[in-house]
């Protein structure tokens, strides 16, 4: 189940804002490293896309594994860039789209917060899943009903060559 719009706002604004402490840059990193679908929201996948690629560094765009230029200037220069010129992200994005980049996201977002966001970034509504698992008894069902039918007409061709033999 992606990022609520609430939770979506903290993640940006926590890469946004604390790019420049160590305890925060892996954590960051491994953010950027996520797939976009995380969020629920359009235009904070936009945010999170413009982000993603601007903190891309070159030699990932090769045939590198996927590095970031976290901290420091390069960082500082992606998000003023979007915070002065938004349309840089969407041509019909306003200073109100971006207003939330660069702030910090409150003292309740810590490490515990970062791991709960992580594995609801990446979890599964229990309905959708219910409903597969549904599906798939039944599946197994027809097959097994199948498979009954091969074997009762594979032990009647056994006993036609018998009684053929005999």
């Amino acid at each position: 189940m992606p990022l609520e719009p609430e939770d979506g706002a903290k993640a940006l604004q926590l890469i946004t804002s604390r790019y420049n402490a160590r305890e925060w840059r892996t954590k960051i990193e491994k953010t950027l490293s996520l797939n976009p679908s995380g969020f629920k929201d359009d235009d904070q996948r936009k945010i999170f896309l413009y982000l993603k690629i601007g903190l891309q560094a070159y030699k990932s765009r090769r045939a590198d594994p996927p590095s970031w230029i976290v901290g420091g200037y390069g960082t500082k220069e992606v998000i003023d860039r979007a915070l002065f010129k938004p349309t840089v992200i969407d041509p019909e994005f306003t200073k109100e789209h971006v207003a939330l980049l660069g702030k910090d996201p409150g003292e309740e977002v810590d490490s515990v917060w970062w791991d709960d966001m992580l594995v609801n970034w990446f979890e599964e509504p229990e309905e959708e899943g219910e409903d597969q698992d549904e599906e798939d008894s039944e599946s197994i069902d027809d097959v097994e009903a199948a498979s009954d039918g091969d074997e009762s007409s594979d032990s009647s061709d056994a006993e036609k060559s018998k009684k053929a033999t005999s």
